[in-house]
C-alpha cells in the first residue's frame, strides 16, 4: 500500500495498570503491523518501556515524536500525553491511572476531530475512575457520540460475519423498559443497516431484532413490548422494504444458532447481546461504535486487573480492533475517491 494513502491509526492507552499496554506492545511488536497502518500511540516513553522490558518483547519498537504532523510512516509512534513519572501498579485502578486514561483519550480524540488520524482504537479504560469534570460518560461510546457531535451511534460488536448490536447500552437493567420506543428502534436499525452497507459492504443487510422479555413476550403474557412496541416497529421496517425479522426469543435465537442466518442481529440491552456474543467469539470479537463520523474500534474485554502484569492477556481482540478499523477506514477512502 502507498505509504501516501496508508491508514494513519490513533491509539489510546487505556488504564495504565490494566492490560491495556501489554495487549498495545504485543499486538505492535509484530512488525507486519506496518504493512497495514501507521499506529499512532496515545501514552508514556515510561509505561511502554516497562511494559516492553517485562514482556522481554525485543520486537516492539517506536519513534517518540512531539506530534501527529512529524510521524515516520514505516515505524510504530508515541505522543507523550503526560510530563510526571506516572507511577505504575498494575492490576490497582487509581485517580493517577484514570487520569492518565483520560488524557490519552483526548489527545487521541483532539487529532482525530482535526483530521490528522484516519481513525482510532481504544485500549479499555476503567469506566469508574476516569470519571472528571471532562468525562462524565458510562463509557468510550457514549462520550465519542457526544464528542463528534453524532446524533445517535450503536454499539456494534463484531467477530467475522457475528454482528451483535444493542438498542441500549451503559444503564441499569430497570431503565430499559422505559427507553424501548418505536422512534429508538428505528434510529438504531437504520445505522445499523446503514453501517453494513457502507462500512461491511453488505448491500442488502439481513437483520434479526431480539425481543425485551423471555419467549418475546410470549403475546403479552411475559410483557406487552415485543406485542406493542418491537413487533409493530419491525413491520413497519418491512413495509419500506427492509429485511428485519422477529422479534426472536433471545434464548432460543442463540442456542439454535439462527444468527447464522443473517447479517446482523439487534438485541434490546448490554447483557442480552454481549453474553452470547463474547460466549461465541470472546478472544476475536471486536466492538466498533457505528453511526459516527469516524471509525472507532476497540477490543471487547475490559481492563482486567486480575490478569494485569502477569503477562498473560491475550492480543488477539485487540489486533482484530486494529485490523477492522483499518478495513472500514481503507473502504471509506475508496468510496470517496476509487482512483485510490
Amino acid at each position: 500500500m502507498d505509504n501516501k494513502y496508508k491508514v494513519k491509526l490513533g491509539i489510546s492507552i487505556g488504564d495504565t495498570n490494566g492490560i491495556g499496554p501489554e495487549v498495545v506492545v504485543k499486538t505492535l511488536s509484530d512488525n507486519r503491523i506496518l504493512n497495514y497502518c501507521t499506529p499512532v500511540i496515545y501514552g508514556s516513553a515510561a509505561i511502554l518501556n516497562k511494559v516492553r522490558k517485562a514482556l522481554h518483547s525485543e520486537h516492539f519498537n517506536y519513534q517518540q515524536v512531539d506530534s501527529v504532523q512529524a510521524l515516520s510512516p514505516r515505524k510504530v509512534n508515541l505522543i507523550s500525553c503526560w510530563d510526571q513519572d506516572l507511577e505504575y501498579t498494575p492490576g490497582t485502578p487509581t485517580p493517577e491511572s484514570g487520569k492518565a486514561s483520560l488524557d490519552s483519550l483526548l489527545a487521541a480524540s483532539r487529532d482525530l476531530k482535526a483530521g490528522f488520524l484516519d481513525g482510532l482504537v481504544t485500549a479499555p479504560i476503567d469506566k469508574d475512575n476516569i470519571q472528571s469534570e471532562e468525562f462524565q460518560f458510562p463509557g468510550h461510546t457514549e462520550f465519542l457520540t457526544s464528542y463528534f457531535d453524532a446524533p445517535e451511534s450503536l454499539m456494534l460488536l463484531v467477530s467475522g460475519d457475528l454482528r451483535v448490536a444493542t438498542v441500549t447500552g451503559h444503564m441499569p437493567l430497570k431503565d430499559v423498559s422505559d427507553r424501548i420506543t418505536e422512534q429508538l428502534l428505528i434510529r438504531k436499525l437504520t445505522i445499523l443497516q446503514q453501517s453494513l452497507r457502507n462500512d461491511f459492504g453488505i448491500l442488502k443487510p439481513r437483520i434479526a431484532v431480539l425481543g425485551l422479555n423471555p419467549h418475546a413476550g410470549e403475546n403479552g403474557l411475559l410483557g406487552t413490548e415485543d406485542m406493542e412496541i418491537i413487533r409493530p416497529t419491525i413491520m413497519q421496517m418491512k413495509e419500506r422494504g427492509h429485511l428485519v425479522f422477529g422479534p426472536f426469543p433471545a434464548d432460543g435465537f442463540f442456542g439454535m444458532q439462527q444468527y447464522r442466518q443473517v447479517d446482523a442481529v439487534l438485541a434490546m440491552y448490554h447483557d442480552q447481546g454481549l453474553i452470547p456474543f463474547k460466549t461465541l467469539a470472546f478472544e476475536s470479537g471486536v466492538n466498533y461504535t457505528a453511526g459516527l463520523p469516524i471509525v472507532r474500534t476497540s477490543p471487547d474485554h475490559g481492563t482486567a486487573y486480575d490478569i494485569a502484569a502477569k503477562h498473560i492477556a491475550n492480543e488477539t481482540s485487540f489486533r482484530e480492533a486494529l485490523f477492522l478499523a483499518c478495513d472500514i477506514i481503507r473502504k471509506r477512502q475508496l468510496e470517496a475517491n476509487p482512483a485510490l
